[in-house]
């Protein structure tokens, strides 16, 4: 009788483990959806994407999002360079959301100066940003093709201007 009683017991822990181990994998695809989420609230600082081969004359994509950081009321930055079009979300200090267009022509008048070159998308809206920021993190998947990700890019232009 003992014996039943250890093997029924042995059985209730063994399902309580798989039970919590398959809970545990739900939960690193939950915080990962977290982190996506909290990217509206808090600073991520998200790594700028390039989509296309980089040519040795044109300017690296690092530089593009430290002009934009430079203005003071912006706190946070993603920008991602595609075939035909470079996309740069920002999200703007709370006191300074007031002046938000007049912060968007500064931006894109900045960079239209500085890179005569290149075709920007400037945009200050939350679900552009958490958009592109959700490319950049699939693009660290090396399975995650540049044509995909060229497309989602579209798109996500696509979005914004139909947001405007």
């Amino acid at each position: 009788m003992k014996r039943m009683q250890m093997v029924f017991y042995v059985y209730v822990l063994l399902g309580a483990l798989a039970i919590m181990a398959g809970c545990n994998a739900n939960n690193a695809n939950n915080a990962e959806k977290k982190d996506e989420q909290l990217a509206l609230i808090k600073r991520t600082d998200p790594d700028p994407v390039t989509l296309v081969s980089h040519n040795k004359e044109e300017e690296p994509i690092s530089d593009l999002d430290k002009t934009v950081e430079s203005f003071n009321e912006i706190y946070d930055v993603a920008a991602i360079r595609g075939k035909n079009e470079t996309l740069i979300v920002y999200k703007v200090k709370h006191m300074h959301r007031f002046r938000m267009k007049e912060i968007e022509k500064e931006i894109n008048s900045k960079l239209e100066k500085r890179y005569p070159d290149e075709n920007f998308v400037v945009s200050s809206d939350y679900k552009i940003f958490l958009e592109a920021v959700k490319l950049g993190n699939k693009m660290k998947d090396p399975n995650y093709s540049k044509k995909k990700a060229n497309d989602e890019l579209d798109k996500i232009i696509k979005l914004k201007e139909k947001l405007t």
